[in-house]
């Protein structure tokens, strides 16, 4: 019979050392870490250039902003300390809080600000209602500058305050001088967390550490606004592109924070000790196939017509997010359960069958004859493959030729911003997402924008929307915003910039074991606040 082996004592000594070492104060000084993963890796870094939420969370880490909204959505200063407008409202006056600086040590300027929100202001569809409004940016001196309008515009601070991309963030006057249809390539922000550009492995791990010298307001933290105060030494954005890995990798403990959790793993996360599972109540995301307005077909309004008589919105959801809590079959462009909601308009697109012979009649008269069709299908990202898919059935079985090029998302990325026809390197389809909020104002929305080349992917132009649209934005009353909104569901359901395919409920998991402090945010989590255990 074996007997059991006893461990001796130098043996136990070195144990016991061990243990001290581990327990001391070495052990003390290791960085606390905050490991995410998100719903795609860091490619692209600018977020004035990029219209990704990816890119917008990255952006969020470094940059300041400022305006934001909190946890209920309402407008709060962030970067300003205070500000004033005129009695003809045409003329606000902002003034920046004290000790602003960027990661480099040199201090926030009113020069910083005005050039960054010009570059915004050629990029994002909101900034640029905003920008048509706007009379000249002066600064006054270092922390106070003006901004002119000329007419009043209702909605300044909300549109400052936007919570979705393209992101309004503050950079170096430097930086911001870069042309807006270049991306900048320092990333020097002035938020609670540098970036770690040696660290950046692209499919592999982004880093973040604790700016040192960051002021946080001395409001308790709400959303995206109040004190942004990092209580993390290091954040870690973990690149982890199958699901399965994901949820394992938050059960095993290997991540702390899971932004967007398959459906399929729900209950498995639901049943493990230790794991939370919680949504923001306007958190939510509107499903896009974006169609080409530069080449044929899609450049015929004809064509796009088509496409609602093809498509089915419930096959789409049933697909990627099937659980009936989390789904909803909404038309609306604006997203459903907010105040501009309306799918007027939407009737063939909402009809129990689809019409393949009113489809092949929208299609003859755009001058389709049958010439292959690029679908850039995005094979790594949990909503977008499946919904490709979708669309790739369909269309198919409408009788269209496809040219089916997969390809990771990062890719598709760079290359919906090429204009070239498909042949040389372009695309006539995508499909992707954006936020409910974001959707929810007709003005910030990008994706309905039809200002032609300043418009988003796709390039819609339309004159006559836009013109609509931003009559919007003068409307006084929550009754003419409404008003308005209705005839601009019409004009979109019309020129059918996009086809959207639904809404859902987007949760996020984490491990509430090792973290508190997480706040609840709709599109943007953020990784302030959180303390870990």
């Amino acid at each position: 019979m074996l007997k059991p082996r006893t461990a001796s004592a130098p043996l136990l000594a070195c144990v016991a050392a061990a243990l001290v070492l581990a327990t001391g104060p070495a052990a003390a000084q290791q960085p606390k870490t905050l490991r995410a993963t998100l719903h795609a890796d860091v490619r692209a870094l600018d977020p004035i250039w990029s219209t990704q939420v990816i890119t917008s969370m990255h952006g969020n880490m470094i940059f300041d902003r400022l305006f934001a909204t909190d946890e209920k959505l309402e407008p709060q200063p962030q970067m300003v300390e205070t500000w004033t407008v005129s009695e003809d409202r045409k003329l606000y006056t902002f003034t920046l809080r004290e000790g602003l600086k960027f990661h480099d040590g040199t201090p926030v300027t009113t020069r910083d600000v005005i050039q960054s929100m010009k570059r915004w202001g050629a990029r994002d569809a909101g900034a640029k209602v905003l920008f048509g409004y706007t009379e000249a940016l002066t600064p006054k001196d270092d922390r106070t500058f003006e901004w002119q309008l000329k007419a009043p515009f209702g909605l300044v601070i909300d549109t400052l305050a936007k919570n979705s991309s393209a992101l309004p963030a503050v950079m170096r006057e430097k930086d911001a001088r870069t042309d807006p249809f270049q991306a900048v390539q320092e990333m020097i922000g002035s938020g609670p967390f540098v970036f770690q550009r040696a660290e950046w492995v692209p499919g592999s791990k982004t880093v973040y550490t604790k700016f040192q010298d960051y002021v946080p307001r001395k409001e308790p933290a709400s959303g995206q606004a109040g004190g942004k105060v990092a209580k993390v030494d290091r954040v870690e954005f973990i690149s982890l592109s199958d699901p399965q890995t994901q949820q394992a990798a938050l059960v095993a403990g290997e991540i702390d924070f899971l932004e967007a959790p398959q459906v399929d793993f729900l209950p498995i996360l639901e049943a493990t000790p230790g794991i939370t599972i919680t949504a923001h109540p306007a958190a939510g995301a509107i499903g896009v196939i974006q169609l080409n307005h530069l080449h044929p077909p899609f450049d015929k309004v004809e064509a796009r017509q088509a496409m609602l008589h093809i498509l089915h919105m419930p096959d789409f959801l049933n697909t990627f997010i099937p659980d009936p809590k989390l789904q909803r079959l909404c038309y609306s462009y604006f997203g459903c359960g907010t105040p501009m909601e309306t799918d007027a308009g939407a009737e063939p697109y909402k009809a129990a069958r689809r019409d393949p012979a009113r489809a092949a009649e929208l299609l003859k008269a755009a001058g389709y004859n049958g010439e292959p069709i690029t679908i850039l299908h995005s094979t790594d990202h949990w909503m977008i493959n499946p919904a490709t898919q979708v669309l790739i059935q369909q269309m198919r079985r409408a009788g269209l030729k496809l040219d089916v090029q997969a390809m990771d998302w990062g890719s598709t990325a760079a290359r919906r911003g090429k204009k070239e026809p498909p042949a040389q390197g372009g695309w006539n389809i995508f499909v992707t997402g954006t936020t409910v909020l974001g959707s929810s104002n007709p003005i910030t929305n990008n994706w309905i924008s039809m200002a032609c080349d300043k418009a988003n992917f796709g390039w819609p132009c339309n004159a006559g929307f836009e013109e609509l649209r931003r009559s919007w934005g003068m409307a006084q009353t929550l009754a003419e915003r409404k008003a308005i909104a209705l005839d601009l569901s019409k004009r979109l359901y019309q020129e059918v910039p996009f086809v959207p395919f639904g809404q859902w409920v987007s949760p996020v998991a984490y491990r509430s074991d090792r973290l508190s402090g997480v706040l609840s945010n709709p599109s943007m989590p953020p990784m302030w606040n959180i303390e870990k255990r």
